[in-house]
């Protein structure tokens, strides 16, 4: 199959173009025709991308854990899936990833595609959302009537984390600038501070839950406005190590989580929760995307690589 790989044994954090050979789905796995892939560029540095649980070298690693396509083949005992069925999901940090023809995953990581979605656009909802749902809902315990601040909101993760908030009935207060401004309070914040002009830190308090992807002195100035009670959850890599109690998720690693996506699929379904697409890429630009040399149409969202461009 063709797939986007990194050679063995290199120090060049670069994807090479190629034949490697096509998995095979084992018992309680799943083969998936891949039709897109998200990109997260971060995963060329990542150890689970080079190796696997057992600590061995990965040969001829591929990322891109987040996928949208069609089951080509079961293992024994998979029940709930047919060959034919349209999923997507994420793979197992430590599994291959789907910037290739084929992947392998497991039934507890894929869910029915939501059918108003393109694959293209299904691909940038699983990693994100997923982040959002477990962060806020499973690590913060959020519940209706609290305040939420939401730093990078108009990021990848940060555009579900507004919306789900808001969803989950939280008063959402979010940072932004410029032209994110607006696009923010589309998606529901009922408070925008722009961090360029106004020192957020004098602009609110008594926050029950602050969910950070910018990390170093934005996190560092939030402290002071939680309430008695307030948590904080930072998937902000410059916060790893923070061993304070009131860190609910310090560098927090997303699951992969059927029941999960089988929720986010009936919000996307009722038009509740908005995915954001930056941008589509042939398999053969996927090099140049996981190293960042693709513009994006807009600030929003993920750049997808579509494995088939006809089913896009």
């Amino acid at each position: 199959m063709k797939a986007a790989y990194l050679l063995d044994n290199s120090d060049r954090r670069e994807l090479t173009l190629g034949d490697v050979s096509t998995p095979i789905a084992g018992d309680g796995e799943v083969l998936i025709r891949v039709v897109s892939v998200g990109v997260t560029p971060t995963e060329l540095s990542w150890y689970p991308t080079f190796n696997t649980k057992d600590g061995q070298p990965r040969h001829h690693a591929i990322p891109g854990h987040e996928f949208s396509g069609v089951i080509a083949g079961l293992g024994k005992d998979v029940i709930g899936f047919s060959v034919g069925d349209e999923v997507y999901g994420m793979n197992d940090w430590f599994a291959q990833g789907a910037t290739a023809e084929y992947c392998v995953a497991a039934p507890s990581g894929i869910a029915a595609k939501p059918a108003s979605l393109s694959h293209s656009e299904a691909a940038t909802v699983p990693i994100s959302a997923l982040t959002a749902w477990q962060g806020l809902v499973d690590r913060a315990k959020l519940q209706g009537g609290e305040r939420v601040l939401v730093h990078g909101s108009a990021g990848a993760v940060g555009v579900f984390v507004v919306q789900i908030a808001k969803l989950q009935g939280a008063y959402v207060i979010a940072t932004a600038a410029g032209p994110n401004i607006e696009f923010v309070k589309s998606l529901g914040a009922d408070e925008i501070i722009d961090y360029k002009t106004t020192a957020f830190e004098h602009s609110v308090a008594n926050v029950d839950i602050v969910f950070d992807a910018v990390g170093g002195e934005t996190l560092q100035r939030s402290w002071q406005l939680l309430s008695p009670n307030g948590r904080v959850v930072t998937i902000a890599a410059e916060s790893e190590g923070v061993s304070d109690e009131r860190i609910k998720a310090a560098f927090f690693i997303v699951e992969p989580d059927r029941e999960q996506l089988e929720k986010l699929s009936i919000l996307i379904h009722k038009g509740a929760l908005r995915p954001f697409l930056a941008g589509v890429v042939s398999l053969e630009d996927a090099p140049a995307a996981y190293a960042g040399r693709i513009p994006r149409k807009d600030g929003h969202g993920k750049i997808v690589v579509a494995v088939v461009a006809s089913e896009n």
